[in-house]
């Protein structure tokens, strides 16, 4: 037999030394009290003095005996918890359990042999269980039959089991001959060709259930085959068709078809574990195949009831910041309805801000899920983790800059939606705002597409923020030359100002001479308008307004690079605004002789 010292580390240990001092000395105290109570039987009985101290040394033996025992039992009771034992199964059940070990043979080895002796004694035709014996020797009681050591029963055993030797002993005889009983009972020829028999019957329901699935299944596909335009219609998005009716057919018969295989093949795996219990030599594959699915099974119900706290901890902060959400998003709606006003802040503020607060506190809520998820302290969640951040930061570096300025740029006010503004070369109304993009849609019904971090470069020219309180200055240059009067060109000018829709009466229009040139004179002609989107028709009507109140006071516009030769040409004022005695100017030729000097 061999020895595996360092697999019974348990029994070579301090804690098994001292068991071993103990029991030594426990012996030896034995012994000594046997001697006492020897010599006090052999005294006379005049000799009281002696006797007395006899009996008083007897009862100072007791209770060191009783106090050894307790120190024994609490020092065996503590290694039960760590120390390991192994079983005598000799027919898959197990019939007892060594801790300790004997002489040179381990706790193992001793497990191991008492196994091979009873399984052998199993064998034995004329075996009786009776002719077991129970032999005491001076160290331990042996369990005997015929010639042969079945096991040994020591002091420590006793102790490890919490009995005495012969309890022990004889506890050990009765469950090895019930034991062998019960293997002989379930391997005799009549049990044995019952067990057979029922197998067979097993087998042959199992084969009637598959055919039956496989059978139900035909007629289940039947019907559906039957029934396919009233429940298979496919699905449509708008005008797209995502799945045909025949596709879905498909998919639902293939979805079907691994479903009953799955269900058969389930069917299988749990009958084979009902055949494979009931023959005694198979009985240990039903149990692992049982153990297969009930194990893992196991450990998740196991797993769910553990982290059940946890859950309820889940929820109750997942409630507290629901709550807090909705008592933000309660104050967001009051502060953008204007029911709330607050110094400083405007209502156009308060979504982008409820927008903010959200994905903070929405963040600050993970962070104190989190320590409550299961596997939240396993290295390879907390690596996935780490590396999903990483992967995030690298991949939002552009849209970090574009959601920072989309959000500076919500503060600063800049422009709203609706607003007609210039942003570097393009006009146009703002029809979207998001953090990374502001879109723009020009008059061309051109849609443009800006990056946030792209107007925090560049200029912005917002033409409808004043426009709604104040009004927008439209303005438009117009040169003459200096042959007309400056007061005649102001009173055209706030004519054609007059009869152009969309403008103010008050604040008035006004003109300005901007400059005096060396051909003509500039006046600029100021407006205000409320409609700052429309200021391409407003410009339209304003220059129609102009020309017209000009041609029609015979004021021609003849500046800034226009030449005309006006002897014998037409004027630059349109027919419509001449009168009808209007008479072009023929030209004027001049002759001029010269003489000779002299003549």
């Amino acid at each position: 037999m061999r020895d595996q010292p360092q697999q019974d580390t348990s029994n070579t240990g301090n804690g098994t030394e001292l068991l071993q001092r103990l029991d030594s000395v426990r012996i030896a105290d034995s012994l000594y009290k046997i001697k006492v109570e020897a010599e006090l039987l052999s005294l006379k009985t005049t000799d009281n003095l002696k006797k007395a101290e006899l009996l008083k040394e007897l009862e100072v033996l007791k209770a060191a005996e009783m106090k050894k025992k307790e120190i024994l039992q609490r020092q065996v009771d503590s290694l039960k918890s760590v120390s390991k034992g192994y079983p005598v199964a000799p027919f898959g059940d197990t019939i007892l359990v060594v801790y300790t070990k004997i002489g040179s043979f381990s706790a193992e080895a001793r497990a191991k042999l008492n196994t091979e002796k009873i399984e052998k004694l199993a064998d034995d035709y004329f075996f009786e269980p009776d002719s077991i014996k129970i032999i005491p020797t001076e160290t331990h009681i042996e369990l005997v039959y015929g010639e042969s050591i079945i096991l040994s029963v020591t002091d420590k055993d006793a102790l490890w089991m919490g009995i005495s030797k012969t309890e022990l002993a004889k506890k050990y005889k009765d469950k090895i001959a019930a034991s062998i009983a019960n293997y002989r009972d379930a391997t005799s020829i009549k049990t044995l060709t019952i067990k057979a028999v029922l197998a067979i019957l097993i087998l042959v329901a199992l084969f009637l259930i598959v055919k039956f699935m496989n059978k139900g299944y035909r007629y289940f596909r039947l019907k559906m085959l039957q029934k396919r335009h009233r429940w298979f219609k496919g699905f449509s998005f708008k005008d797209y068709e995502l799945v045909s009716s025949s596709k879905q057919l498909e998919i639902f018969f293939f979805a079907s078809n691994i479903l009953r295989l799955f269900l058969i093949l389930l069917v299988v795996y749990l009958t084979l574990p009902l055949v494979f219990y009931i023959f005694p030599w198979t009985e240990h594959l039903a149990t692992d195949l049982l153990g297969f699915v009930l194990n893992p099974l196991k450990k998740i119900v196991f797993a769910m009831i553990d982290f059940l706290p946890n859950l309820f901890t889940i929820l109750v902060i997942t409630v507290v910041f629901r709550y807090i959400l909705k008592g933000i998003k309660y104050l967001t709606d009051e502060i953008q309805s204007d029911s709330l006003k607050i110094p400083g802040f405007y209502p156009d503020w308060a979504q982008p801000t409820y927008n903010i607060v959200r994905i903070l506190v929405i963040a600050f809520a993970i962070i104190v899920i989190f320590p409550y998820l299961p596997g939240s302290d396993s290295p390879v969640f907390q690596g996935v983790s780490v590396f999903l951040g990483f992967m995030f930061t690298l991949s939002s570096a552009g849209s970090l800059s574009n959601i920072i300025a989309g959000t500076v740029l919500t503060y600063m006010r800049a422009f709203q939606l609706g607003d007609f503004v210039k942003i570097g070369e393009i006009n146009g109304d703002i029809v979207e705002k998001t953090l990374l993009v502001t879109r723009i849609k020009t008059r061309h019904n051109e849609i443009i597409t800006i990056p946030n971090s792209t107007i925090m470069n560049s200029n912005t020219i917002n033409y409808s923020s004043e426009a709604r309180n104040f009004g927008l200055i439209v303005k438009t240059t117009v040169t003459i030359g200096y042959d007309v009067p400056w007061r005649k060109v102001h009173e055209l000018l706030l004519e054609a100002a007059k009869r152009t829709d969309s403008i103010l009466e008050s604040p008035k229009p006004f003109v300005f001479q901007t400059s005096l040139d060396d051909f003509y004179v500039s006046y600029e002609l100021n407006l205000f308008t409320r409609e700052a989107n429309t200021q391409a028709k407003v410009y339209s009507d304003l220059h129609q307004n102009i020309q017209d109140t000009f041609n029609e006071s015979g004021v021609e516009i003849m500046s800034p690079h226009y030449r005309a030769a006006r002897d014998g040409n037409l004027t630059t004022i349109p027919a419509d605004y001449l009168p009808s005695d209007y008479v072009v100017p023929s030209f004027s030729v001049e002759f001029k002789s010269k003489t000779k000097e002299g003549e």
